[in-house]
């Protein structure tokens, strides 16, 4: 059984966005061991055994609402296209707006317009 499930995520080069949703276990322990499974395989590909990869700090949001879920989700799907890697977020590979698009939850226009996003999503 897994610590948590996935629900969102998008992988840029300097940082990461996930959504994530805690089954048993609490957000530090879930943190340290994405972080340990990736920096292990990062290490492992790149033959390196050294160097800093992540921030000490991650932030964390408890979900309120199927709006504010939904608001986090967009977010993170059109990351993307708001540090200027793609201009539609379909393009983008490493995220999951594809799969969401093929459960019908985003229509293949979204996010091609400018989306302006309210509050802190601690970038």
């Amino acid at each position: 059984m897994y610590l948590y499930d996935l629900v969102a995520w998008a992988i840029m080069p300097d940082h990461m966005h996930l959504l994530i949703n805690p089954k048993r276990a609490e957000m530090p322990g879930i943190m340290r061991k994405i972080k340990l499974g990736f920096s292990a395989e990062y290490r492992k590909k790149l033959n390196a055994n050294r160097g800093r990869i992540w921030q000490n700090r991650y932030w964390d949001h408890i979900i309120r609402n199927e709006s504010d879920l939904n608001r986090h989700m967009d977010y993170i799907h059109y990351n993307p296209v708001k540090h200027g890697m793609v201009e539609d977020p379909f393009e983008y590979k490493y995220s999951s707006l594809s799969h969401y698009y093929e459960q019908g939850t985003y229509e293949r226009k979204w996010g091609v317009k400018e989306i302006k996003f309210d509050g802190d999503f601690g970038e």
